[in-house]
């Protein structure tokens, strides 16, 4: 049950981060959160490919801000202008 909770709030701070890496590729708010909760899982797709171990809540975080990262710039790639 923690780990879910865990998951979450690892997502969000992600997407906050992201969001602020990525300036003027945002969505907002709310909608950064999200892409952060998702984009942890592309972000531990993409470590685990690479054979790359994120372990803790630190690297659980770099792992979820990359993957978030990688997201957002996806998803503004398609986004209009």
């Amino acid at each position: 049950m923690y780990s879910w909770i865990w998951f979450i709030i690892i997502g969000i701070v992600a997407g906050f981060l992201a969001g602020l890496i990525m300036k003027g590729r945002g969505f907002g708010v709310v909608l950064n959160l999200i892409i952060g909760v998702v984009g942890s899982v592309l972000g531990g797709w993409i470590f685990n490919l690479l054979g790359i171990s994120a372990t803790g809540i630190i690297g659980s975080l770099i792992c979820a801000v990359v993957g978030a990262v990688v997201l957002l710039f996806i998803v503004s790639l398609f986004k209009k202008k």
